[in-house]
């Protein structure tokens, strides 16, 4: 018998043994690719200054209006997204398929064809404007449209997720609890769901750091009026042109933002175990 087999696996050792030397080289490439960027912006920030550029009145503004809507957003994802997931993780019927490829078509989309959608679905001309315009509705171009659009890109995420959560899981709690007599009500709010709990988190965490760093789809179905559809990312656009030290200061910020979402998510993955 290998001495190693003896001995057993150690901590931290790959079961299949030693990896190829030659596969380092592109994983140190691939690494690299996404490092130098970020520590390019972190070199080019005028950190003197730092603290003036990101608390100008259009940055708080664009900031406050990116968290306030990002929020929101991963509100609806959650509001939608759960029971979406439910159906594609619980349900059996024709066109379950299609219908996973429908919901996750946002991520493969162009943010910008997204936007374009909503705007012919939601917009003064669009598809819908006649009923909306009988309610007194205008979506296009408001707060509301900067919301909408964050869901349609950040939706998938959570209802990844979650349908993942819920595979994993498994229906042998649910069955016991039926079996008992509890109604289907009950066993998702007191089943299910806490079950899925730790799953649902990290698609909201996800969900909501897509919204904060949405900018296609905003910009086209929304526009950017300062403090009404202008948010963080597209402050770091416009600020590119006229105040370059403010949009590397702002992305800065987003970047720190993406790193603790990264962070949680994965100290999250960590305790649930491999």
């Amino acid at each position: 018998m290998n001495p190693v087999s003896r001995r057993g696996r150690r901590a931290g050792e790959p079961v299949g043994g030693a990896l190829p030397a030659w596969v380092h080289v592109p994983a140190a490439a691939g690494l690299l690719l996404v490092l130098v960027p970020l520590l390019a912006i972190v070199a080019r920030v005028d950190w003197p200054r730092f603290g003036e550029l990101v608390t100008s009145p259009s940055s708080l503004a664009a900031l406050r209006l990116s968290l306030l809507t990002a929020t929101a957003s991963t509100a609806c994802c959650l509001l939608l997204g759960v029971p979406m997931a439910l159906v594609l993780a619980r349900g059996a019927f024709p066109g379950l398929r299609v219908l996973r490829s429908v919901v996750l078509l946002p991520l493969v989309l162009p943010p910008v064809v997204g936007g374009l959608a909503l705007l012919y679905a939601l917009g003064r001309r669009g598809l819908l404007a006649p009923a909306l315009e009988l309610l007194g509705v205008r979506i296009a171009f408001s707060t509301v449209a900067v919301v909408l659009a964050q869901t349609f890109v950040s939706l998938p995420f959570l209802v990844l997720s979650a349908e993942g959560a819920l595979r994993t899981a498994g229906q042998r709690h649910e069955r016991v609890a039926a079996t008992l007599g509890a109604r289907p009500g009950r066993v998702l709010t007191r089943v299910t769901l806490p079950l899925v709990a730790p799953g649902l988190a990290s698609g909201a965490v996800l969900a909501f750091a897509r919204s904060l760093g949405e900018f296609g789809a905003t910009l086209t179905f929304a526009g950017s009026l300062e403090g009404v559809t202008r948010t963080l990312p597209l402050e770091i656009y416009l600020q590119r042109e006229s105040d370059p030290d403010a949009a590397v200061a702002l992305a800065l910020v987003l970047v720190a933002v993406s790193v603790v979402v990264v962070v949680g998510v994965r100290g999250r993955e960590g305790r649930r175990g491999p």
